[in-house]
């Protein structure tokens, strides 16, 4: 099993930043995609950025650009730097972590934080 912790999530306003972070714990062997996906309220999740653990990404054209993901594999944890912030992103953005153990794919969520960007 896999915990992830979820944290920087906040209210800011049109044009500001936030970063978010987050940190997995447990069995931790074999971690391979981790990211950031989101919902707003009445929307599908989607996805926003994921990296590998070789370092491909990928990431939603929505945000390409004012986005910027990075992870830690030393420290297992993901971050989501967010400039340029606009009202269309505010969302609950969840961890998303892909684990390969043989022949298995388990994947995780965080239990989500909460970006709110005022007009």
């Amino acid at each position: 099993q896999v915990q992830l912790v979820e944290s920087g999530g906040g209210l800011v306003q049109a044009g500001g930043s936030l970063r978010l972070s987050c940190a997995a714990s447990g069995s931790i062997f074999g971690m391979n995609a981790m990211g950031w996906y989101r919902q707003a309220p009445g929307k599908q999740r989607e996805l926003v950025a994921v990296m590998t653990s070789g370092g491909s990404t990928n990431v939603a054209a929505s945000v390409k650009g004012r986005f910027t993901i990075s992870r830690d594999n030393a420290k297992n944890a993901v971050y989501l730097q967010m400039n340029s912030l606009k009202p269309e992103d505010t969302a609950v953005y969840y961890c998303y972590v892909v684990q390969d153990i043989a022949t298995t794919t388990y994947d995780y969520w965080g239990q989500g934080t909460q970006v709110t960007v005022s007009s």
